[in-house]
């Protein structure tokens, strides 16, 4: 029996991530077991933990650094993304003046000056990871987006920005899509990147620095002992058991279940969907141009994000925001049929001369998001252990600032970083279930129906904008 048109695309997408389905994947390091002592456990091995562990050594090269992972480097959300590296780090500029009118010209220096220091430590330790700062087109797909994008336009010009608004023409010029109505090139505010190979590169810096790092291996206790925390662990085939007193610790476990409980409350995992497609021919790529290679977006809330990749892929995701009760998260969760089929359609639509192309990966993950769609911080246990999290998709640049703030917090002094209303507060709760699946799925299916209907908002989505709350897809 002929399959459908996408299903035939489909067919031999293997449900894996395509960033991690390589041979450059280096080989797990051994898993820890008996007794050791630290300055500094880092508990993850995604972005966020190994810039911490990178950045606290590269400050004092005589710091005892350890790090544990539960899978291997970079398994996680942090290779399994779509590889935007943004200077924003409040989840656009707009959710930043929203949120901290008072210091969003501040936080948006920082967020600058912390692509470019990524930027320079991707040069500095020779990190292969196809760093191209090509920024990122928006583009209007329908005609009542129009007016956002020029209001998007002028907001980002006011504080500094390097952008061109584009009309129909000038962006199908830069990317040819029939449904391009018009288009913001924000030229100088995001890379893009090769998510897996920034990871393993920079899990390679830190075992240059003396990092000491440990795979596989999972933390299953954390209590107080004496003026340190010993931490206890599990891991290798066998589940060998070990500990770790530390006089500090970072915790960058992403969405995964917390070590601290009043996490639980700030944070839901959200599983989102990808596709990549088989290397584009010579008359493919002449047919849709994106000769500077930007990444894309458009503007729906449901919105897709895709780019192209060193070796002339389409990654092409997003849509589908998925959140399962009681913050379920498991492997069978990382595939999708019914997205698949849609991404797949969506993408067709999008590119409909790319007729005939097939996907060869097919992928989910989870994202942690909070309330307020960027980062939060904190500390525990009088100050011994910090925190980072809910950085809702744009972890790929904002975690290292991120693991700045955390050591800073450790120092445990008054620093620019630690003074910043976005390190000190923090976001609203989710509610407790029943009602947290029950707003998530409601503001969905809102989104979904704003959508349809030229953006008009219902009075769920009024009501959650009024008090700060809300589900960003």
């Amino acid at each position: 029996m002929k399959l459908p048109h996408t299903g035939r695309a489909l067919a031999d997408a293997a449900p894996v991530p395509y960033w991690l389905d390589r041979p450059e994947r280096p080989d797990p390091l051994p898993p820890l077991t008996g007794t050791h002592d630290a300055d500094l456990l880092v508990v993850g091995g995604g972005y966020s933990g190994l810039w911490t562990a990178l950045l606290a050594k590269e400050a004092d090269p005589d710091r005892d650094v350890l790090l544990v992972e539960a899978g291997t480097c970079g398994w996680a959300a942090s290779g399994r993304n779509g590889g935007f590296c943004a200077a924003s780090l409040t989840h656009g500029l707009a959710n930043g003046v929203d949120r901290f009118p008072g210091e969003i010209d501040e936080l948006e220096r920082l967020g600058r000056e912390n692509l470019d220091a990524i930027a320079d430590t991707i040069d500095r330790h020779g990190i292969d990871c196809d760093f191209e700062r090509t920024g990122e087109l928006a583009v209007a797909v329908e005609p009542y987006q129009l007016a956002g994008l020029a209001e998007d336009a002028e907001l980002a010009r006011r504080y500094g920005h390097d952008v061109r608004l584009l009309d129909r023409d000038e962006v199908r010029a830069e990317v040819d899509s029939p449904t391009y109505l018009g288009g913001m090139w924000d030229r100088d505010r995001v890379a893009m990147l090769d998510p897996a190979k920034l990871a393993w590169g920079l899990r390679r810096a830190a075992l240059d620095r003396g990092v000491r790092l440990h795979e596989h291996t999972r933390v299953t206790g954390l209590r107080p002992d004496g003026g340190a925390l010993r931490a206890t662990t599990a891991g290798g085939p066998d589940g060998a058991s070990g500990t770790v007193r530390a006089r500090q610790v970072v915790l960058g476990t992403n969405a995964f279940p917390p070590l601290l409980r009043r996490l639980r409350a700030w944070l839901v995992p959200v599983y989102d969907y990808a596709l990549m497609t088989e290397p584009l021919s010579e008359a493919q790529r002449k047919a849709i141009g994106w000769a500077n290679r930007q990444g894309l977006a458009d503007l729906g809330n449901q919105f897709h994000y895709y780019r192209i990749t060193a070796d002339g892929r389409i990654l092409f995701g997003g849509y589908d925001a998925v959140y399962h009760y009681g913050n379920r998260m498991a492997p069978g969760l990382e595939q999708r049929e019914a997205t698949f089929t849609a991404l797949a359609r969506h993408f067709f639509t999008t590119f409909p001369q790319l007729d005939g192309l097939r996907f060869s990966h097919r992928w989910g993950g989870v994202i942690d998001t909070c309330t307020r769609f960027c980062p939060f911080f904190g500390t525990a246990y009088d100050g011994r252990l910090a925190y980072a999290a809910g950085f809702t998709g744009l972890g790929v640049g904002a975690t290292r600032f991120g693991a700045r703030v955390m050591l800073d917090l450790l120092g445990g002094e008054h620093t620019p970083l630690t003074r910043l209303d976005l390190v000190r507060s923090k976001p609203l709760p989710f509610p407790p279930e029943p009602f947290r699946a029950t707003g998530i799925n409601l503001t969905r299916w809102s989104l979904a129906r704003a959508d349809e209907r030229e953006g008009r908002r219902n009075l769920w989505l009024r009501t959650l904008d009024r008090f700060g709350l809300g589900f960003d897809s």
